[in-house]
């Protein structure tokens, strides 16, 4: 039955056929036996207009929803062409309430105020036609029946008005979806942008770190290579290690740049647990890093340990850059019980104003502006300056949930 009803929506105009077939068979027998009487005999001509119209009407009644402009318009003539020639309304003048509700849902403008006109006046016009002159004389009566029959139309043009409006708001409703779908889509599209923009700095934290330890190693190994080979080893051992550890990070953020789906998808990130051997790393490469946790260690958000892990990362490699020699770097992390505070600072040359600047002329803020980012998308707040007494500082406060 669903299947039926389905296609019966899609295939109108067979509905329209089996109700016009219905009215056909039972007008055209109608008109066919209404012969007239020896009394009142009814003329040749009168008949054969009746039986025009019970094969006419039901055939505008299959094409009225494809041209229902000219389907009311030849509706209406032929009703006044009946009522002028004295022809009696029979089975097949069902049709014109018909026309007058095609005219009201699906006809323009003006059709529909041509229905409506009609519809007005076609309880004077059929009592004018049917009812003897006796039974017109009095008004009162004359008036009552007027309305009576007028009734019927007027009620099927409101029908079809009310169907013209519930047409209309469904296909506001699906206009509106559809452009609730587009602007998802588009929002859709801008998260990806944006993420896809977020793993490009998670690939340039990246990038930096690791090659920075691999020159830095590079140059000792060069510099120990004659006088003792052992060390020269050690530095190309951890030139192959970083190496490999950069090759595997970057393929794992390229693969998700890769892919057209790119939420929740990662790959594990590092965390804080790492930070240990991200220390090592640095102090193998020649800077010197102190290390404090204080607080009580406890499991953190996923988006929070990335962060933590990359401010850390991103700060020594400043350190590295631009703390010169000498150099010496401190790395505190304090859980508390509202946030948790990371704190990088050196007392080296520090950075000048033009490298703390937005991207810098030389683009090397731009690990600054991703750790801004990193510490805006938690929620937390970031201080970046120079360290009293010399050096630079790197603190960053980011909320977490109140302990149990």
């Amino acid at each position: 039955m669903h299947r039926l009803n389905a296609w019966l929506r899609r295939h109108p105009m067979v509905v329209d056929a089996a109700w016009a077939l219905l009215l056909f068979a039972f007008g055209l027998l109608v008109a066919i036996e209404d012969s007239g009487s020896p009394e009142d005999p009814v003329s040749s001509w009168q008949h054969a207009v009746g039986i025009a119209l019970a094969v006419v009407i039901p055939a505008l009644m299959v094409v009225r929803r494809r041209w229902p402009n000219t389907v009311a318009s030849v509706g209406l003539g032929l009703g006044l062409a009946q009522c002028l020639m004295g022809v009696n309304p029979g089975m097949s003048s069902i049709g014109y309430l018909v026309f007058t509700y095609t005219g009201a849902a699906f006809g323009s403008k003006w059709t529909s105020r041509l229905a409506l006109a009609a519809s007005l006046t076609a309880g004077p016009l059929t009592l004018l036609l049917i009812s003897p002159e006796n039974e017109r004389s009095d008004a009162l009566r004359a008036l009552f029946l007027a309305g009576l029959l007028t009734t019927p139309f007027i009620l099927c043009w409101a029908w079809g008005r009310l169907t013209r409006v519930r047409r209309a708001y469904l296909v506001e409703l699906e206009d509106r979806a559809a452009r609730l779908e587009r602007e998802r889509d588009a929002q859709s599209k801008v998260a990806v942008a944006a993420e896809r923009a977020r793993i490009a700095r998670e690939l340039h934290d990246v990038v930096a770190h690791n090659v920075s330890v691999m020159i830095v190693q590079a140059d000792g190994a060069a510099y120990v290579l004659d006088n003792s080979p052992q060390q020269a080893k050690e530095a190309l051992a951890t030139i192959a290690s970083t190496g490999r550890q950069a090759l595997v990070e970057m393929r794992r953020l390229l693969g998700v740049l890769r892919t057209a789906d790119t939420a929740e998808e990662y790959v594990p990130q590092p965390s804080v647990e790492e930070l240990p051997e991200l220390l090592e790393q640095v102090r193998s490469a020649g800077l010197p890093v102190d290390f404090d946790a204080t607080g009580e260690v406890r499991e953190l958000p996923r988006g929070v340990e990335l962060t933590v892990y990359r401010i850390v990362q991103e700060a020594l490699t400043n350190v590295r850059k631009h703390g010169g020699p000498g150099a010496r770097a401190r790395v505190a992390v304090d859980f508390r019980e509202r946030d948790l505070e990371v704190l990088v600072e050196d007392n080296g040359r520090g950075s000048t104003a033009e490298q703390l600047a937005a991207g810098g002329t030389d683009g090397q803020g731009h690990g600054l502006i991703g750790m801004r980012e990193r510490v805006g998308m938690v929620s937390g707040s970031l201080d970046v300056g120079p360290r009293p007494g010399g050096g630079f500082r790197i603190r960053a406060v980011l909320p977490l949930k109140a302990a149990k």
